[in-house]
């Protein structure tokens, strides 16, 4: 009886511990909300792209040339490229916006529902862990862009995505840091596979988030 006692505290301190130490209010429906908002946002731009999708991410990683006769999708105006990647940029804006504010959401839920402080020393530390390379990141993509090269933005986010998970992981769950490892590994693949750059991006973050958010809702959320 004693031990079985001594059992029942020691998983009771466990869990304070864990729970002053780790952000445990991530909502695993986010992870899957999310995953379904890149997908839509890859099936969008895939739409745009038509035909011409893997042509278009083969091409992006040679400068425009105004001047050259091109056909396809390219037309006679070297500017249509830009416009497209520009188009493709704001479906990318509107699907982060998207990720971020039901992440938000849910996890406040979350927190609530846990007794967690939603903006605690565990939740800031963790925001600061994953910002510094998003933010890093996001700059490092936006010269990518102003400089015409777009193949390599796919294989970029998707990397600098995964190194935020992991540096974030040691404040929240362990499955965020396996998610992270996926991440980087596809990017690097993306990297060695020119033209695929769409579908690499579909896959990362959004059959990778579905199945991650499915994982965290079964094992933590219920």
């Amino acid at each position: 009886m004693e031990e079985k006692e001594l059992q029942s505290e020691l998983a009771s301190i466990r869990s304070i511990m864990e729970r002053s130490s780790k952000f445990i209010s991530l909502s695993g429906l986010s992870g899957i909300l999310a995953g379904i908002y890149a997908l839509i946002g890859a099936y969008v731009a895939y739409e745009i792209l038509g035909e011409d999708a893997t042509h278009v991410m083969v091409r992006s990683r040679m400068p425009v040339d105004t001047n050259a006769p091109v056909t396809g999708i390219f037309h006679n105006d070297g500017n249509i490229f830009d416009m497209i990647a520009i188009r493709l940029a704001i479906i990318a804006l509107i699907v982060l916006i998207a990720s971020v504010t039901t992440a938000i959401l849910l996890s406040t839920r979350q927190a609530k529902r846990k007794g967690q402080s939603m903006w605690g020393s565990v939740s800031r530390s963790l925001l600061f862990h994953m910002a510094v390379p998003l933010i890093a990141g996001g700059a490092f993509i936006l010269i990518l862009l102003l400089r015409r090269h777009y193949g390599i933005v796919s294989p970029a986010s998707l990397m600098f995505y995964g190194i935020a998970l992991v540096s974030a992981s040691n404040f929240t769950f362990a499955d965020v840091k396996y998610l992270g490892l996926c991440e980087i590994l596809l990017g690097l693949i993306a990297a060695c596979v020119p033209g695929y750059g769409l579908l690499f991006w579909a896959i990362g973050f959004g059959a990778l988030h579905i199945i991650y958010g499915a994982r965290i809702y079964l094992k933590y959320d219920k």
